[in-house]
């Protein structure tokens, strides 16, 4: 006969939990390798463009510094103005500074990934450390992308209808085949996403609720003015200050075209290439810009040292500062 009460005799009692700060050593191990792993990524890539780097520092190198300066502050105010448009796609309050620090650190794993994969990735960790439920957070991805890419084509037609004078004189619209192949395109690309979704069971659960979170959370977002107009003033900023970048590089290469000129080269440009997927538009967006600035008669070497002191200022010069960002981010576990 067992001689221990009646109600310690029916189950074990299981056993107390592990200390919630308690960290394994590959846990700790794995912290350490996320924190470094940035800074071999950044090493890899300037090996890589190793020659363009250097080919950008030398045609640089006689241009005016103080237009330069300005470039770069244009560049971080693009990542305050990405803020404002992730602020605006979640219901929720985010800490600012970190929200800012959060899109620095976005826009260096921009580069890394292609078709802002790394920016998304880095601002969903972001959210979901700041309590945003994933589908919310994925929901804002999409609102945040929809958002932009609606607010940039407006700004061509306002430049154009503003300032003719700053449309080039080149073809901005494709030839009438391209064209209906693009919208075709298009069209195709959200109906195979849909029959994708109800033919293969397991994604219908998950699609369904992405949707009816987003619509939801969009549809409640432009019911409050704290939201939607940082979510909409921050689209409109953003490319506005990636023109500013180029128009101050080519000024101060001493370019011969007006600012107007130079924020609508750039906004045609990407525009245009913005569909191409390549990592942070390395690419498609520079060999468009380097056309669009060859159509107002701007020479080709010229053009070319435009486009690579954007890509300086964008790309090379907050690559590193962004990296160690994100390297303290994930340190202090808001990544």
């Amino acid at each position: 006969m067992s001689l221990l009460p009646l109600d310690e005799t029916a189950s074990p009692r299981p056993h107390p939990p592990a200390e919630a700060g308690r960290r394994t050593p590959g846990a700790t191990a794995a912290r350490r390798v996320l924190v470094l792993l940035p800074l071999l990524l950044l090493a890899v890539w300037a090996a890589l463009d190793r020659r363009a780097v250097h080919d950008g520092a030398v045609r640089l190198a006689g241009a005016d510094p103080w237009w330069l300066l300005l470039g770069l502050l244009f560049t971080y105010l693009g990542a305050v103005a990405a803020a404002c448009v992730r602020q605006g796609a979640v219901p929720e309050r985010l800490p600012p500074g970190p929200l800012v620090a959060s899109q620095i650190a976005a826009g260096a794993a921009n580069h890394v990934l292609p078709a802002s994969i790394g920016a998304h990735a880095v601002t969903v960790r972001f959210l979901l450390r700041q309590g945003v439920p994933l589908p919310r957070a994925t929901a804002s991805i999409a609102l945040y992308a929809l958002v932009r890419a609606v607010a940039k084509a407006p700004l061509v037609v306002v430049f154009v209808l503003a300032a003719p004078a700053a449309a080039p004189p080149v073809r901005l619209l494709p030839e009438g085949r391209t064209l209906v192949l693009a919208a075709v395109g298009l069209l195709l690309a959200p109906a195979a996403a849909a029959a994708l979704c109800l033919l293969v069971r397991p994604l219908r659960r998950p699609a369904l609720e992405f949707v009816r979170t987003a619509l939801t959370d969009a549809r409640r977002l432009h019911t409050r003015p704290a939201r939607f107009l940082p979510l909409w003033g921050g689209a409109v900023a953003a490319p506005l200050f990636q023109a500013s970048v180029v128009a101050s590089v080519g000024t101060a290469l001493g370019l011969p075209m007006s600012w107007p000129q130079l924020l609508f080269a750039f906004l045609a440009a990407s525009t245009a290439a913005g569909a191409v997927p390549a990592p942070g538009g390395i690419g498609p967006v520079d060999a468009a810009l380097v056309f669009t600035l060859a159509g107002y008669g701007t020479p080709l070497p010229l053009a070319t040292a435009t486009v690579i002191g954007y890509r300086a200022l964008t790309v090379w010069v907050p690559l590193l500062p962004g990296m160690l960002v994100l390297s303290a981010l994930v340190q202090r576990k808001l990544l």
